[in-house]
């Protein structure tokens, strides 16, 4: 779920920060440009890891800024294809769920993707969101807003920045993830802590 990458990176130190040690200085300009940013095909920015290298501090005419090239380690938040996570519950309708893990808010698990036969119905307490029951030899399981819900990674993927968005749609999201609750030991835990190991 979480990898380390290596990046090199060229900015400005402003002027006001070059009292400070410089890797001090460094490391918190990195984390200003790429904390909770996300890097295609890299994944989502968590914290920087470490410094392996600071080249440069050179000052051009007419600039008070201090130019560095730096090499350095961030904890990326980046899951592999098939990892088992455990999430929340944030919104549901007719199309299937969406997840939160606290830290990142689009991963969608689609209807298809969910246990089989499930069926949907309105959820009184809110206009548009409906409750996922799967239907498992004639017993309903509820997908709520309590449990932790297990799901499988079945893509990762980074959507091209669109130019131009209508107002009526959805937040635009750099990364999305994809997850299945279509298999043995998914969904709520609450599903599974009953369940009986038959040899």
């Amino acid at each position: 779920m979480f990898n380390l990458s290596r990046l090199e990176h060229t900015f400005r130190v402003p002027p006001d920060l070059l009292s400070r040690p410089i890797a001090e200085a460094i490391k918190g300009e990195l984390e200003k440009l790429f904390l909770d940013k996300v890097i295609p095909n890299l994944g989502l920015c968590i914290s920087v890891y470490d410094i392996r290298s600071i080249e440069g501090g050179f000052i051009l005419p007419s600039e008070g800024a201090a130019t560095y090239t730096v090499v350095f380690t961030m904890i990326m938040f980046r899951p592999f294809v098939g990892e088992i996570i455990g999430a929340k519950l944030k919104d549901s309708d007719a199309n299937g769920l969406r997840l939160s893990l606290g830290f990142f808010y689009d991963i969608y698990v689609p209807a298809n993707l969910l246990p089989q036969p499930s069926r949907h119905e309105p959820d009184p307490r809110k206009r548009g969101r409906v409750t996922w029951i799967w239907d498992y030899d004639g017993q309903d399981f509820v997908i709520d807003w309590q449990d932790e819900i297990r799901f499988q990674v079945r893509s990762v993927s980074y959507p091209p920045i669109p130019i131009e968005q209508p107002k009526e749609s959805k937040p635009f999201a750099p990364m999305v993830i994809t997850g299945s609750l279509d298999f043995d030991g998914s969904g709520p835990v609450s599903w599974w802590t009953d369940a009986v190991q038959v040899e």
